[in-house]
Protein backbone atom coordinates (compact mmCIF):
# COMPACT_ATOMS: atom_id res chain seq x y z
CA UNK A 1 0.00 0.00 0.00
CA UNK A 2 1.43 3.37 -0.95
CA UNK A 3 2.08 5.48 1.98
CA UNK A 4 -0.16 8.46 0.76
CA UNK A 5 -3.12 5.36 1.02
CA UNK A 6 -2.12 4.12 4.74
CA UNK A 7 -4.68 4.45 7.60
CA UNK A 8 -4.18 6.13 10.75
CA UNK A 9 -4.52 2.68 12.27
CA UNK A 10 -1.39 1.56 9.91
CA UNK A 11 0.22 4.42 10.72
CA UNK A 12 -0.11 3.81 14.91
CA UNK A 13 1.02 0.28 14.45
CA UNK A 14 4.34 1.00 12.60
CA UNK A 15 4.62 4.08 15.38
CA UNK A 16 4.25 1.33 17.95
CA UNK A 17 6.97 -1.07 15.87
CA UNK A 18 9.41 1.97 15.63
CA UNK A 19 9.15 2.62 19.18
CA UNK A 20 9.57 -0.74 20.59
CA UNK A 21 12.92 -1.17 18.13
CA UNK A 22 13.77 1.51 19.11
CA UNK A 23 13.46 0.37 23.38
CA UNK A 24 14.82 -3.09 21.98
CA UNK A 25 17.68 -1.11 20.36
CA UNK A 26 18.81 1.17 23.73
CA UNK A 27 18.62 -2.27 25.61
CA UNK A 28 21.25 -3.86 23.30
CA UNK A 29 23.62 -1.41 23.65
CA UNK A 30 23.26 -1.21 27.28
CA UNK A 31 24.06 -4.64 27.14
CA UNK A 32 27.23 -3.84 24.61
CA UNK A 33 28.35 -0.98 26.76
CA UNK A 34 28.13 -3.19 30.60
CA UNK A 35 30.37 -5.87 28.73
CA UNK A 36 32.64 -2.70 27.72
CA UNK A 37 32.74 -1.73 31.22
CA UNK A 38 33.27 -5.17 32.34
CA UNK A 39 36.42 -5.97 30.07
CA UNK A 40 38.03 -2.31 30.94
CA UNK A 41 37.49 -3.29 34.75
CA UNK A 42 39.52 -6.07 34.33
CA UNK A 43 42.36 -4.39 32.22
CA UNK A 44 42.49 -2.01 34.82
CA UNK A 45 42.38 -4.43 38.00
CA UNK A 46 46.05 -5.38 36.05
CA UNK A 47 47.34 -2.12 35.66
CA UNK A 48 46.27 -1.38 39.48
CA UNK A 49 48.60 -4.18 40.78
CA UNK A 50 51.62 -1.93 39.46
CA UNK A 51 50.49 1.58 39.03
CA UNK A 52 48.34 3.74 41.83
CA UNK A 53 44.97 4.21 41.84
CA UNK A 54 45.03 7.66 41.64
CA UNK A 55 47.35 7.71 38.57
CA UNK A 56 44.98 5.72 36.11
CA UNK A 57 42.08 7.89 37.30
CA UNK A 58 43.21 10.84 36.21
CA UNK A 59 44.67 8.99 33.01
CA UNK A 60 40.90 7.68 32.53
CA UNK A 61 39.68 11.53 33.32
CA UNK A 62 41.65 13.17 30.31
CA UNK A 63 39.67 11.14 28.04
CA UNK A 64 36.46 11.42 29.90
CA UNK A 65 37.01 15.32 30.07
CA UNK A 66 37.85 15.62 26.69
CA UNK A 67 34.89 13.55 25.29
CA UNK A 68 32.87 15.37 27.41
CA UNK A 69 33.61 18.40 26.21
CA UNK A 70 33.25 18.03 22.37
CA UNK A 71 29.95 16.38 23.34
CA UNK A 72 29.23 19.61 25.45
CA UNK A 73 30.47 22.15 22.21
CA UNK A 74 28.59 20.43 19.72
CA UNK A 75 25.73 21.27 21.56
CA UNK A 76 26.11 25.01 22.01
CA UNK A 77 28.77 27.92 23.40
CA UNK A 78 30.88 26.13 26.54
CA UNK A 79 30.86 29.34 28.98
CA UNK A 80 26.65 28.44 28.44
CA UNK A 81 27.30 25.36 29.77
CA UNK A 82 28.72 26.10 32.65
CA UNK A 83 26.22 28.74 33.71
CA UNK A 84 24.21 26.32 36.29
CA UNK A 85 21.39 27.32 39.33
CA UNK A 86 23.38 25.21 41.76
CA UNK A 87 27.04 25.39 40.58
CA UNK A 88 27.84 24.41 44.13
CA UNK A 89 25.83 20.87 44.24
CA UNK A 90 27.37 20.35 40.61
CA UNK A 91 31.21 20.46 41.74
CA UNK A 92 29.68 18.60 44.75
CA UNK A 93 28.24 15.72 42.66
CA UNK A 94 31.42 15.60 40.50
CA UNK A 95 33.91 15.41 43.20
CA UNK A 96 31.69 12.72 44.91
CA UNK A 97 32.37 10.88 41.33
CA UNK A 98 35.97 11.39 41.84
CA UNK A 99 36.35 9.62 44.80
CA UNK A 100 33.86 6.79 43.52
CA UNK A 101 36.03 5.87 41.35
CA UNK A 102 39.49 6.18 43.43
CA UNK A 103 37.91 3.51 45.73
CA UNK A 104 36.52 2.06 43.01
CA UNK A 105 40.06 1.29 41.56
CA UNK A 106 41.74 0.37 44.98
CA UNK A 107 39.65 -2.17 45.45
CA UNK A 108 40.36 -3.81 42.51
CA UNK A 109 43.55 -4.46 43.54
CA UNK A 110 42.56 -6.75 45.60
CA UNK A 111 38.76 -7.65 45.02
CA UNK A 112 38.21 -10.21 42.46
CA UNK A 113 36.05 -8.83 39.83
CA UNK A 114 32.92 -11.19 40.39
CA UNK A 115 32.82 -10.08 44.28
CA UNK A 116 33.13 -6.35 43.43
CA UNK A 117 30.44 -6.17 40.92
CA UNK A 118 28.25 -8.07 43.52
CA UNK A 119 29.24 -5.14 46.40
CA UNK A 120 29.32 -2.20 44.15
CA UNK A 121 25.74 -2.94 43.01
CA UNK A 122 24.14 -2.20 46.07
CA UNK A 123 24.30 1.66 45.18
CA UNK A 124 20.98 1.71 43.94
CA UNK A 125 19.62 0.46 47.42
CA UNK A 126 21.99 3.03 48.80
CA UNK A 127 20.35 5.59 46.73
CA UNK A 128 16.69 4.46 48.21
CA UNK A 129 18.23 5.58 51.54
CA UNK A 130 19.77 8.91 50.79
CA UNK A 131 17.11 10.46 48.48
CA UNK A 132 15.20 10.25 52.30
CA UNK A 133 17.48 13.69 53.65
CA UNK A 134 18.83 14.60 49.78
CA UNK A 135 15.40 14.55 48.02
CA UNK A 136 12.62 14.18 50.82
CA UNK A 137 11.69 11.05 49.43
CA UNK A 138 8.84 9.31 52.12
CA UNK A 139 10.59 5.25 51.61
CA UNK A 140 7.97 3.00 53.00
CA UNK A 141 8.65 -0.41 54.45
CA UNK A 142 8.15 -2.24 51.24
CA UNK A 143 11.08 -0.52 49.95
CA UNK A 144 12.85 -0.57 53.43
CA UNK A 145 12.22 -4.68 53.75
CA UNK A 146 13.82 -4.64 49.74
CA UNK A 147 16.80 -2.49 51.13
CA UNK A 148 17.44 -4.85 54.17
CA UNK A 149 17.41 -8.14 51.99
CA UNK A 150 19.74 -6.57 49.79
CA UNK A 151 22.10 -5.37 52.07
CA UNK A 152 21.69 -8.97 54.28
CA UNK A 153 22.78 -10.36 50.74
CA UNK A 154 26.35 -8.20 50.50
CA UNK A 155 26.93 -9.64 54.23
CA UNK A 156 25.98 -13.52 52.33
CA UNK A 157 29.63 -12.49 50.53
CA UNK A 158 31.86 -11.22 53.47
CA UNK A 159 30.44 -13.93 55.92
CA UNK A 160 33.65 -15.97 57.69
CA UNK A 161 35.03 -18.16 55.25
CA UNK A 162 33.78 -15.88 52.18
CA UNK A 163 35.11 -12.72 50.81
CA UNK A 164 38.28 -11.86 53.62
CA UNK A 165 36.73 -8.56 55.20
CA UNK A 166 40.19 -6.12 54.31
CA UNK A 167 40.97 -2.68 53.25
CA UNK A 168 39.68 -3.72 49.49
CA UNK A 169 35.97 -5.12 50.83
CA UNK A 170 35.97 -1.43 52.73
CA UNK A 171 36.95 0.82 49.16
CA UNK A 172 34.10 -1.29 47.65
CA UNK A 173 31.34 -0.08 50.23
CA UNK A 174 32.86 3.32 49.82
CA UNK A 175 32.70 3.31 46.10
CA UNK A 176 29.62 2.40 46.06
CA UNK A 177 28.26 4.51 49.03
CA UNK A 178 29.82 7.69 47.03
CA UNK A 179 27.98 6.51 44.04
CA UNK A 180 24.65 6.86 45.73
CA UNK A 181 25.58 10.25 47.07
CA UNK A 182 26.02 10.99 43.06
CA UNK A 183 23.22 9.55 41.65
CA UNK A 184 20.99 11.35 44.45
CA UNK A 185 22.42 15.03 43.47
CA UNK A 186 22.26 14.00 40.03
CA UNK A 187 18.53 13.47 40.72
CA UNK A 188 18.07 16.81 42.44
CA UNK A 189 20.34 19.09 39.74
CA UNK A 190 18.08 17.52 36.88
CA UNK A 191 15.51 19.25 37.37
CA UNK A 192 17.42 22.58 37.76
CA UNK A 193 20.09 22.32 35.29
CA UNK A 194 20.34 20.75 31.55
CA UNK A 195 22.43 17.39 30.47
CA UNK A 196 25.29 19.58 28.80
CA UNK A 197 25.61 21.68 32.31
CA UNK A 198 25.93 18.07 34.19
CA UNK A 199 28.12 16.92 31.87
CA UNK A 200 30.25 19.42 31.64
CA UNK A 201 31.16 20.42 35.20
CA UNK A 202 31.69 15.82 35.98
CA UNK A 203 34.30 16.28 33.53
CA UNK A 204 36.27 19.72 34.07
CA UNK A 205 35.49 19.35 37.78
CA UNK A 206 36.88 15.73 38.00
CA UNK A 207 39.95 16.51 35.37
CA UNK A 208 41.00 18.79 38.22
CA UNK A 209 40.57 16.93 40.87
CA UNK A 210 42.36 14.21 39.61
CA UNK A 211 45.25 15.61 38.04
CA UNK A 212 46.08 17.61 41.19
CA UNK A 213 46.42 14.28 42.52
CA UNK A 214 47.23 12.10 40.55
CA UNK A 215 50.24 13.95 39.26
CA UNK A 216 51.54 13.31 42.36
CA UNK A 217 51.46 9.41 41.86
CA UNK A 218 52.97 9.34 38.70
CA UNK A 219 55.30 6.70 37.29
CA UNK A 220 56.48 5.97 34.69
CA UNK A 221 54.60 3.10 32.17
CA UNK A 222 56.26 0.41 30.27
CA UNK A 223 54.96 0.27 26.53
CA UNK A 224 52.70 -2.75 27.41
CA UNK A 225 51.08 -1.13 30.47
CA UNK A 226 50.51 2.30 28.49
CA UNK A 227 49.08 0.53 26.05
CA UNK A 228 46.54 -1.18 28.31
CA UNK A 229 45.85 1.92 29.32
CA UNK A 230 45.53 3.87 26.03
CA UNK A 231 42.76 0.83 25.82
CA UNK A 232 41.02 1.47 29.20
CA UNK A 233 40.62 4.69 28.15
CA UNK A 234 39.09 4.66 24.69
CA UNK A 235 36.63 1.56 26.19
CA UNK A 236 35.82 3.92 29.00
CA UNK A 237 34.76 6.46 26.78
CA UNK A 238 33.20 4.20 24.07
CA UNK A 239 30.89 2.92 26.90
CA UNK A 240 30.23 6.45 27.80
CA UNK A 241 29.25 6.71 24.41
CA UNK A 242 27.10 3.98 23.76
CA UNK A 243 25.26 4.51 27.14
CA UNK A 244 24.10 7.58 25.94
CA UNK A 245 22.81 6.45 22.73
CA UNK A 246 21.23 3.85 24.78
CA UNK A 247 19.59 6.32 26.64
CA UNK A 248 18.28 8.21 23.65
CA UNK A 249 16.14 5.02 22.50
CA UNK A 250 15.02 3.72 25.34
CA UNK A 251 13.57 5.62 28.92
CA UNK A 252 16.23 5.21 31.78
CA UNK A 253 13.58 3.02 33.73
CA UNK A 254 13.77 0.87 31.11
CA UNK A 255 17.50 0.38 30.68
CA UNK A 256 18.70 0.75 34.53
CA UNK A 257 17.47 -2.73 35.21
CA UNK A 258 20.12 -4.23 32.60
CA UNK A 259 22.96 -2.49 34.61
CA UNK A 260 22.55 -5.97 36.64
CA UNK A 261 23.95 -7.70 33.60
CA UNK A 262 27.50 -6.00 35.45
CA UNK A 263 27.73 -9.14 37.76
CA UNK A 264 27.40 -11.98 34.90
CA UNK A 265 29.93 -9.62 33.20
CA UNK A 266 32.04 -9.57 36.29
CA UNK A 267 32.08 -12.67 36.94
CA UNK A 268 33.30 -13.90 33.35
CA UNK A 269 36.01 -11.39 33.36
CA UNK A 270 36.77 -12.79 36.73
CA UNK A 271 37.04 -15.84 34.93
CA UNK A 272 38.63 -15.52 31.83
CA UNK A 273 41.13 -13.11 32.65
CA UNK A 274 42.55 -14.22 36.41
CA UNK A 275 41.12 -17.59 36.67
CA UNK A 276 38.73 -17.14 39.39
CA UNK A 277 35.07 -18.28 39.98
CA UNK A 278 32.97 -17.00 42.57
CA UNK A 279 31.74 -19.68 45.48
CA UNK A 280 28.32 -20.65 45.18
CA UNK A 281 27.20 -19.19 48.46
CA UNK A 282 28.22 -15.47 47.46
CA UNK A 283 26.85 -15.97 44.18
CA UNK A 284 23.75 -16.73 45.84
CA UNK A 285 24.18 -12.94 48.10
CA UNK A 286 25.14 -11.56 45.07
CA UNK A 287 21.49 -12.72 43.00
CA UNK A 288 19.99 -11.44 46.59
CA UNK A 289 21.39 -8.03 46.03
CA UNK A 290 20.60 -8.25 42.43
CA UNK A 291 17.05 -9.64 43.39
CA UNK A 292 16.26 -6.66 45.81
CA UNK A 293 18.19 -4.01 43.68
CA UNK A 294 15.18 -4.66 41.08
CA UNK A 295 12.02 -5.00 43.58
CA UNK A 296 13.57 -1.63 44.96
CA UNK A 297 13.45 -0.39 41.26
CA UNK A 298 9.87 -1.49 40.17
CA UNK A 299 8.07 -0.36 43.09
CA UNK A 300 10.54 3.48 42.35
CA UNK A 301 8.90 3.18 38.95
CA UNK A 302 4.95 2.51 40.09
CA UNK A 303 5.44 5.50 42.04
CA UNK A 304 6.75 7.77 39.09
CA UNK A 305 3.61 6.66 36.78
CA UNK A 306 1.22 7.60 40.09
CA UNK A 307 3.49 10.45 40.53
CA UNK A 308 4.35 10.45 44.16
CA UNK A 309 8.15 9.86 43.38
CA UNK A 310 9.89 12.78 44.70
CA UNK A 311 12.06 13.73 41.43
CA UNK A 312 12.19 11.42 38.46
CA UNK A 313 15.01 9.74 37.38
CA UNK A 314 17.42 11.59 35.11
CA UNK A 315 18.37 10.58 31.66
CA UNK A 316 21.91 10.85 31.83
CA UNK A 317 22.56 8.40 34.85
CA UNK A 318 25.19 5.60 33.82
CA UNK A 319 26.39 2.98 35.51
CA UNK A 320 29.66 3.59 37.79
CA UNK A 321 33.08 3.16 36.66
Amino acid sequence: MPDDQKTPASHSTQARRMRADNVGLGIGLTIVAILIFGVQDAMAKTLVQTYSPFQLAMMRYWAFAAFSLVLVMRQGPLREAFRSSSPGLQVARAALLVFDIWFFAAALKTVPLAELQAITLVYPLMVTLVAIPILGERVGPFRLGAVTVGFLGALVIVRPGGLPLDRGVAYAILSASFYALYIALTRKVSSQDSTATSMVYVGVIGLVLTTGVGIFFWEPMDLESLGIMLLVMVTSTAAHGLMMVALSRAPASVIQPFNYTALPWGIAMSYLFFGHLIDTVSLMGAAVIVGAGLVVMARERRLARTGRAAVPQPAEESPPH
